[in-house]
C-alpha cells in the first residue's frame, strides 16, 4: 500500500509540474501585431548626395548580342552612378533597419515591376514588401533568362521569350541587395530588397526620399548603394513629427568595369 501511495503522489506531482510549464510559457507568447495609428505617425524626409566627381565605368560590349548592339546605338555605361543635379544620387535605398515594435502591415496588391528594355534591367535598383506580387517584363525582341539569386527564399531560373506575358513571383521573407542576373546577357543585373514594412524608400535623380506613417520612436535608418559602404543614421520622431535627415557619399576614387 505505502508504495502505491508513493507513486500516485508521484504521479501527482508531474502532473502539476506539466501544468505549471504549460502555464508560463502561455504566459511568455508574444503579444498579437498591433496596427501603426495613422493619427499619432510622423516621417522622416531628406537627400541623398555625392559628394565629388563619380567615379567612371566602361561602357558595356554587347557585341555578342546582334539584337542587343542594335538596340543601343550609342554607349552604355553601367547604371551603377547615376547622379542629378548638385550632386543628387540615385539608387540609393533607404529603409528602417531597426526600430520597429511589433506591428502588422497590409501587403500591396499592386506588382512591382522589374522591365527588360535594350537588353538592361529597370529600374536597376528596387524594394517590394513581403509577398507582395513581383513581375518581370521582356519589352525586347529577344529572349532573356531571369535569374534571382535570393539568400532567404526559392532561387529560380527562368527564360522569358520575346513576346512573351510577364513573369509572375513573390518572396516571402526579406531580402537585402538580392541580384537578379540574365543568363543570356551577363551585363545585364539589378538589385532587388525585400522589406517585411513599408518604411523603404528608392532615391531617384533627385536624391529626395521620404520615409511616412512611421509610429513614434527610435529608429536607425540606413542607406545602401551598391558602389559605397552601407551608412547608418539614428532617429527619434515624436507624435505627428518630420525629421530630415541627409546622407553623403564620398567616392573613394575612379573604377573601371
Amino acid at each position: 500500500m505505502k508504495t502505491r501511495y508513493l507513486h500516485l503522489v508521484l504521479a501527482a506531482t508531474v502532473v502539476l509540474l506539466f501544468t505549471a510549464c504549460g502555464n508560463k510559457q502561455g504566459s511568455e507568447s508574444p503579444a498579437p501585431a498591433a496596427t501603426v495609428d495613422i493619427t499619432t505617425a510622423g516621417s522622416i524626409t531628406g537627400t541623398v548626395t555625392l559628394e565629388g566627381a563619380p567615379p567612371t565605368f566602361k561602357p558595356i560590349d554587347m557585341s555578342a548580342s546582334p539584337a542587343c548592339a542594335a538596340a543601343n546605338p550609342s554607349p552604355v555605361v553601367p547604371p551603377i552612378m547615376v547622379v542629378g543635379d548638385n550632386g543628387a544620387l540615385a539608387n540609393v535605398v533607404i529603409f528602417v533597419k531597426d526600430g520597429l515594435s511589433n506591428y502588422r502591415f497590409d501587403t500591396p496588391s499592386d506588382p512591382a515591376i522589374l522591365g527588360q528594355k535594350n537588353c538592361m534591367y529597370e529600374p536597376h535598383v528596387s524594394a517590394l514588401m513581403t509577398n507582395q506580387p513581383f513581375q518581370i517584363q521582356n519589352n525586347d525582341p529577344t529572349m532573356h533568362n531571369v535569374h534571382p539569386l535570393p539568400k532567404h527564399n526559392r532561387q529560380w531560373s527562368t527564360s522569358q521569350p520575346a513576346g512573351s506575358a510577364a513573369l509572375k513571383s513573390a518572396f516571402a521573407r526579406p531580402e537585402f541587395a538580392m541580384p537578379v542576373l540574365c543568363n543570356v546577357h551577363p551585363w545585364m543585373r539589378a538589385y532587388v530588397f525585400v522589406f517585411d514594412h513599408p518604411y523603404f524608400a528608392v532615391t531617384s535623380k533627385t536624391g529626395k526620399f521620404e520615409l511616412r506613417n512611421l509610429p513614434p520612436g527610435t529608429y536607425t535608418i540606413e542607406a545602401w548603394h551598391e558602389n559605397y559602404a552601407a551608412q547608418d543614421q539614428a532617429v527619434t520622431i515624436g507624435p505627428r513629427e518630420s525629421k530630415a535627415i541627409s546622407f553623403t557619399f564620398k567616392p573613394a576614387g575612379t573604377a573601371d568595369n
